[in-house]
């Protein structure tokens, strides 16, 4: 058990290569600030550890970036760092991509093979650009086979990407969209990308008016193919996080609690596994699945048939992480956060990472962390640059 607290503080001395302190993303933070318990199943350093990776995951209401592995003792590393509105995440081998409340980050990890900060973190993300947006509720976000960051623009129901003269470039919007205007019409959300592509994305509903949605949390929600803008599946509560792995088409049936899987030809759905929480963030592993969980944000879920489905189990809401078989649907590792972090939203893996860390935004910590990269030849070398 750990007890982390928010905002957080700096977790390292100086998060430089080589540097000491292996307690620097230790749990235990200034306890004046708000306080939540962390909690990991039992068996949870060594799923990392058979698994070979680390897990990246954000809260856009406390605001934070969290970053969880394991030390050389087996034990958990749980490191945070603040990004106003954290959202949505992509990885890739060496970076992250965080999208936040009026810009998308790019963080990339600046140690070698055989460097370590701190003494034991061998990957240290680091702050390197930031791209303004503005707010237009940035909610998921990938890369497409050009380079090209884009990213679900909730505020404006459609898939963006970057502008250098601007806050975004429109590439896609659902026909039922009639314009775009920042009215939050259907609740845009989710976007799977694909082989270089954005295959699949979900919205709340279909409607075509501003803030439409919220009457129709329950069985309003699709998931639309890109490519035609064909509905896949509707019926859905609130639906979050559309993926494709090991040839299926997947979704967090959100205001369900149920990860389903679906036959994009059919629409045939299954019920793979239910979570006792408002699910948002979806990665996948070695026939497992990785989702994030959120605690009501009022006294209950509004109806929504997570509600009842909770209490027929007699169980309670999770905030936390859970790592699902997919061969059975069992819930075999998670984490549990309990206290002020009550609502988190992405989730990604990170392969062939043990211990991961991140530098802050600001303040001395950044100011002194000062890498190079080798220059493409010798600095001597005749003949221009």
């Amino acid at each position: 058990m750990h007890e982390i607290n928010t905002p957080a503080a700096d977790l390292a001395d100086r998060p430089t290569p080589h540097t000491a302190s292996a307690e620097a993303a230790s749990a235990a933070i200034d306890a004046q600030t708000n306080s939540t318990e962390l909690a990991c199943s039992r068996g949870f350093a060594q799923w990392l550890a058979q698994h070979d990776l680390s897990l990246a995951f954000s809260s856009y209401q406390s605001g934070q970036l969290f970053l969880v592995g394991r030390f050389p003792d087996g034990t958990i590393s749980f490191h945070q760092r603040d990004f106003v509105r954290a959202m949505g995440l992509w990885s890739e081998p060496g970076r992250l991509l965080l999208a936040s409340l009026v810009q998308i980050w790019r963080l990339e990890n600046v140690l070698g093979a055989d460097e370590r900060a701190n003494q034991n973190f061998d990957a240290l993300f680091v702050p390197r650009t930031a791209r303004i947006t503005g707010d237009i509720d940035a909610h998921e976000l990938g890369v497409d086979g050009r380079g090209r960051v884009i990213f679900v623009n909730t505020k404006f129901s459609c898939l963006a990407t970057f502008s250098l003269s601007h806050s975004f470039q429109p590439l896609w919007k659902p026909k039922f969209i009639s314009r775009l205007a920042a009215e939050d019409r259907c609740h845009l959300n989710g976007m799977c990308m694909h082989e270089g592509q954005v295959r699949y994305v979900t919205a709340v509903s279909r409607t075509d008016v501003v803030d439409g949605w919220r009457e129709h949390k329950k069985g309003g929600g699709v998931v639309i193919r890109v490519e035609d803008d064909a509905i896949v599946a509707d019926g859905l509560s609130m639906p979050h996080s559309p993926r494709i792995y090991d040839g299926a088409l997947w979704v967090l049936d959100s205001g369900r609690g149920y990860l389903v899987r679906i036959d994009p030809s059919t629409g045939a759905r299954e019920d793979v596994a239910f979570c006792p929480g408002f699910t948002r963030g979806l990665a996948f592993h070695d026939g497992h699945a990785i989702v994030t969980l959120s605690l009501p944000r009022y006294l209950n879920f509004k109806g929504l048939p997570i509600e009842d489905e909770i209490a027929r189990r007699g169980g309670q809401p999770w905030c936390g992480v859970q790592i699902i078989n997919l061969a059975t649907g069992d819930i075999v590792q998670w984490i549990r956060l309990d206290g002020h972090i009550r609502e988190l939203f992405d989730v990604v893996v990170l392969p062939h990472v043990a211990c991961p860390m991140a530098a802050p935004l600001q303040g001395a910590e950044l100011s002194d962390l000062i890498t190079m990269e080798a220059p493409p030849r010798a600095l001597d070398a005749p003949g221009p640059p």
